[in-house]
């Protein structure tokens, strides 16, 4: 849902991202709460060949290199 309510969107700022997220709903009345973290992460760091393993990675039909969902193979 959160992927066709940004489809198409030019996204001028978190701000505005963070809005739309958070107005996004469901037929049945789920809602969405988005929390914007501040923390800078380290670029470029590779996972390990163990990391990969341990988790099962599932690329979404719209900019899948983008949009995916890693999920831990113990869950």
């Amino acid at each position: 849902h959160i992927t066709r309510k940004l489809k198409g969107v030019i996204l001028k700022s978190v701000d505005m991202v963070k809005q739309l997220i958070e107005t996004t709903t469901t037929k049945t009345g789920l809602t969405v709460k988005c929390n914007i973290i501040k923390k800078m992460y380290e670029t470029g760091k590779k996972m390990s060949k163990e990391e990969k393993e341990e988790l099962v990675i599932i690329h979404d039909d719209y900019l899948g290199h983008w949009n995916y969902t890693a999920i831990p193979r113990n869950s």
